[in-house]
């Protein structure tokens, strides 16, 4: 059973009102991730093939700071310290997000949407640990 939770939408909308249901792992934990990156994570996790799962962290760099990072690792490349958190969308495969302990300090309880407009689309971080973000969204200060 998943957990939903109500928050702002990530990107500008036509209603100011409107908000996106976004949902953690099955034991309520991790990182929100919204059903338009559930659907979209899960398309790039067919055509990975194998055993992947998602890697979410953060790095030294970008524009302010620190940036994000996400990439598809063999489910073998897990280490012992990770969090692992699963996620089972309604109407699609179930997936596996996997953060190291130092990242998950910066990004716990972030939200992870996607868009498929022209402009600004692609992956959008919402991160409310962030005390500063860049224009690009890829990058942030705490």
């Amino acid at each position: 059973m998943s957990t939903s939770v109500q928050t702002p939408s990530a990107a500008p909308t036509s209603n100011p009102q409107a908000t996106t249901t976004a949902t953690a792992g099955v034991d309520g934990r991790g990182i929100l991730i919204t059903e338009p990156a559930m659907r979209q994570l899960g398309t790039l996790m067919a055509s990975q093939g194998g055993n992947k799962v998602l890697r979410v962290g953060v790095r030294s760099g970008g524009c302010s700071g620190m940036s994000y990072t996400m990439d598809f690792i063999e489910g073998a490349d897990i280490l012992v310290e990770d969090e692992t958190y699963t996620y089972e969308p309604a109407g699609a495969p179930g997936f596996r997000v996997v953060c190291d302990p130092k990242s998950l300090l910066y990004i716990y309880g972030m939200q992870l949407d996607f868009s498929s407009a022209l402009i600004g689309g692609g992956f959008n971080f919402t991160n409310p640990n962030a005390s500063q973000t860049c224009g690009c969204g890829s990058s942030f200060a705490v």
